[in-house]
């Protein structure tokens, strides 16, 4: 039996000499053809005499209409950004870059990629620029009717659980966002939750997402997990891991093209949020 890559290699030697290609969603395959020096026509025309099948050698299109391609569609725009979350004993410390690209293209230098849903909670999405405006906004309707039915404000733990709902309901045509969580719980306690783009997630001493992620993962292991160390781990306060963030993004902004411009610094506590705004390379 012929291999498909012989079928395939003898089909596209004939493509232009005595077949031309047809181009379909279910693989290639061709027309027999004739040409008389002057008419190319069809094969299965045995009088010879042009007919409506005749082609014009002379105004082939190459695909667009004559021999068309399939044309492909995807409702998903990859927009770029990281972001980082790091949780410590009172406090949690959420960051992202401020650069929005597509493709090799900036579009802005100054979209910040955090949103606080809570005085305690922020939330950091990296992605399609859409999809994670969309997802904040389902996020907002849903924080604003718990706040009028309960008269309070949701907890980080309840934040981080209507999020992975919000996820897994639209399993089937997902949200193309990377989300990490950051806040205080009741305890006041940092926590940190991480998330895949269908809901699953789990409560972490660190998270990071979006294209820089590879980038800042073997850092946190390294630095705030205390992974392959001999010395002792001691425990980080909130003004230092800020200035391992900063590092960090310069690090990412070095390596990947969508990474860059600012990073946006958030140190959320149980009696307020704290923001800063840290400049980074802009090309």
């Amino acid at each position: 039996m012929t291999s498909l890559l012989s079928a395939t290699a003898a089909v596209h030697s004939r493509n232009g000499t005595q077949r031309l290609p047809i181009h379909t969603s279910e693989g290639g395959s061709t027309i027999s053809v004739k040409f008389d020096g002057q008419t190319l026509s069809m094969n299965n025309n045995p009088s010879g005499r042009p007919t409506a099948l005749d082609i014009d050698p002379s105004n082939i299109d190459h695909g667009i209409t004559q021999c068309p391609w399939e044309r492909r569609f995807s409702p998903y725009e990859f927009n770029g950004g990281t972001t980082i979350a790091i949780s410590g004993a009172d406090y949690a410390v959420i960051a992202a870059d401020t650069r929005l690209s597509s493709g090799y293209e900036i579009l802005s230098r100054s979209v910040s990629k955090l949103h606080r849903l809570t005085d305690r909670c922020v939330l950091g999405s990296a992605g399609c620029k859409t999809d994670v405006d969309q997802l904040r906004s389902v996020l907002d309707i849903r924080m604003k009717m718990y706040a009028h039915d309960h008269r309070k404000e949701m907890a980080a733990p309840s934040v981080a659980q209507m999020l992975g709902n919000t996820l897994y309901y639209k399993r089937f045509f997902p949200y193309y966002a990377f989300n990490v969580l950051a806040g205080v719980d009741a305890e006041g306690r940092g926590a940190v939750y991480s998330y895949d783009a269908i809901g699953s997630f789990e409560r972490t001493p660190f998270s990071a997402s979006g294209s820089g992620q590879a980038f800042l993962i073997p850092l946190m292991d390294n630095v705030i997990g205390h992974k392959n160390r001999l010395d002792e781990k001691r425990e980080l306060g909130a003004e230092e891991v800020v200035e391992i963030v900063k590092d960090a993004f310069l690090t990412a902004g070095e390596r990947d093209i969508y990474t860059g411009d600012a990073v946006e610094i958030m140190v959320i506590r149980a009696g307020g949020i704290t923001k800063e705004v840290f400049s980074l390379k802009a090309d």
